[in-house]
């Protein structure tokens, strides 16, 4: 062989190496990436199976309460009880922002929605404290 041509192949297979390695890289990355997106799900899902556990304990202790409650008095006629239907909503809006805030989501402006993996946010609880 002429030096020319094991030159030319070394390149080669120097070029062949240089792509091989950056295609590693690349699927190294996407593993990484696929890994925390399994982690922050698992996350997720955990935070709400507890929630989901919590709400139908609480929907059971209703209907047993409500059962009760039919079971031992009779249905007396009462007159409407008249709401004011702003703060009543405005009332339901802070408990539901409140609730998922402590479900583990963000409720502020920045990242709303998100899952809360680094404890408290004190953009979530400035806009709690208004």
């Amino acid at each position: 062989m002429e030096k020319r041509d094991i030159f030319v192949q070394m390149d080669e297979l120097d070029n062949r190496v240089g792509s091989f390695h950056a295609e590693f890289s690349a699927l190294k990355q996407k593993v990484k990436e696929l890994l925390e997106e399994n982690k922050r799900l698992s996350i997720e899902n955990h935070q709400l199976r507890q929630v989901f556990k919590r709400e139908t304990a609480a929907e059971r202790e209703i209907q047993l309460a409500a059962n009760h409650h039919m079971d031992t008095e009779k249905a007396v006629a009462d007159e409407p009880l008249v709401h004011d239907d702003e703060s009543v909503a405005l009332g339901e809006g802070h408990d539901n922002l409140t609730r998922l805030y402590h479900e583990g989501f963000h409720i502020c402006n920045v990242y709303y929605g998100h899952l809360r993996t680094e404890g408290d946010c004190l953009f979530c609880l400035s806009f709690l404290n208004k």
